[in-house]
């Protein structure tokens, strides 16, 4: 497992980027070439029988997945609280499940912010919204991701 800084992905292939909630964990994963990040699902989290982590090893095989994208939320000032702590233990346990793949942490604040800013502006409203929103918050974690990798490979800041 390693935290991302300004390298991207080690090995090009589809990676998964998931957004770790206290109740459910979105999903997202992108395109083989790594430039284009899409909704998957959203898992109900399940930190007794870790049914969660069970269904993410699942997808992992279901789309030939290199690695996963774990988001840290951390405050807006930079620290680590108890929904870091979560996400870090959460990917631990990914990581065990789909070893040899690669667990990398980023970190995704302000994301669901941008989701649900995002899913307004489309006119997603309501229910809808909430059934999606961990789903569009995987989305921009990874897309930043892969952004960042497609700029690393060019060589660019």
């Amino acid at each position: 497992m390693s935290e991302s800084g300004t390298t991207g992905p080690p090995v090009l292939g589809v990676w998964l980027g998931v957004d770790v909630g206290s109740v459910r964990v979105g999903v997202a994963r992108s395109d083989p070439r790594g430039v284009l990040a899409f909704p998957v699902e959203t898992v109900r989290r399940d930190a007794r029988e870790h049914t969660d982590l069970d269904r993410l090893g699942t997808l992992m095989a279901e789309h030939e997945a290199v690695g996963v994208v774990v988001g840290l939320p951390r405050t807006l000032a930079g620290r680590e609280g108890p929904a870091v702590v979560a996400a870090r233990e959460f990917g631990d346990g990914l990581a065990a499940r789909i070893a040899p793949a690669e667990v990398i942490f980023v970190d995704e604040r302000l994301t669901t912010v941008v989701a649900q800013r995002n899913l307004s502006t489309s006119g997603v409203r309501g229910r809808s919204k909430r059934a999606v929103v961990d789903q569009a918050a995987a989305v921009e974690i990874l897309q930043s991701f892969l952004d960042r990798a497609r700029a690393d490979r060019q060589g660019r800041p």
